[in-house]
């Protein structure tokens, strides 16, 4: 595998770029670089599965392809079918599309994730005659487009669905508060992982079990998967390596409290319930 570092763009919510950016150092990354609800950084492969795997105020992390400029429909589809996409997609294998414009010429971003559909899919019909399906839900290979004005970036979504969706939420479970949210406030508290830790409006206990992930060192991806694992380039036992790495720093003794209380006997209860699964 190719381990060279290269440009990658970890999305946030707004006012955690600087949380997000500390972590990315803290992990390793090169040239970290705050924008607007982003942070950009350098790192190779191994770095993109790593930071997948442990940053907590990350929603995805993109890797660009492709970078070009279109001022009108056509430029943009030719573009997109001068990519080739048998680099990364298998005719039998599904994607989806998605796109972000800031742009007056593309000013509606389905119609411009539309464009990139199409232009994928008419890249492999051309080559062999048929093309692979799409699938919105569970994709083998999700694309992002980004429209600023006439620049355009096509990058591939290594993380698939949020990395706010740990995987400990039970579906039962009414839970108003974003993880990534959850984990940036702790970050952001000052709290020094050794004094007690009280969250007196606690609903459905993200604040706390995001606390708690991070006092014992948890990586907050450890129980999901990520859309990189059906990558063309995919390596396995890389990944594997770098999962039990990160196991292997997980504190097992719990030695402060975390304490979540609420007015709502319902929300302790599914509380008590996520703690749990």
């Amino acid at each position: 595998m190719n381990d060279h570092n290269f440009y990658m763009l970890a999305k946030t919510m707004n006012g955690l770029e600087e949380v997000l950016a500390n972590e990315l150092k803290d992990l390793g990354a090169q040239n970290v670089r705050i924008q607007k609800r982003a942070v950009s950084f350098k790192g190779d492969t191994g770095f993109m599965y790593k930071a997948n795997l442990n940053l907590r105020t990350c929603l995805r992390i993109l890797k660009p392809i492709q970078t070009f400029q279109a001022h009108n429909e056509k430029e943009l589809y030719n573009n997109i079918l001068k990519i080739n996409w048998t680099k990364y997609l298998d005719i039998d294998k599904t994607f989806s599309t998605h796109a972000t414009t800031k742009s007056d010429v593309f000013n509606h971003s389905k119609y411009a994730s539309l464009v990139m559909k199409d232009g994928i899919a008419d890249f492999f019909r051309n080559k062999f005659g048929k093309r692979p399906n799409v699938d919105p839900s569970n994709p083998d290979l999700t694309i992002n487009l980004h429209i600023n004005k006439h620049t355009c970036t096509v990058s591939l979504d290594s993380s698939g669905e949020s990395l706010h969706k740990r995987g400990y939420k039970l579906d039962t479970i009414i839970a108003p508060m974003n993880e990534v949210l959850a984990a940036g406030l702790v970050l952001l508290s000052g709290w020094n992982k050794i004094d007690n830790l009280h969250d007196p409006m606690c609903g459905s206990g993200t604040i706390c079990l995001e606390a708690a992930m991070i006092k014992r060192n948890i990586p907050p991806g450890i129980i999901r998967t990520f859309s990189f694992q059906n990558w063309l380039n995919y390596d396995q036992d890389l990944f594997y390596s770098i999962i039990n790495r990160f196991s292997n720093n997980i504190d097992e003794e719990f030695k402060n409290t975390i304490f979540g209380s609420d007015i709502n006997a319902d929300f302790i209860q599914g509380a008590k319930e996520t703690s749990q699964s």
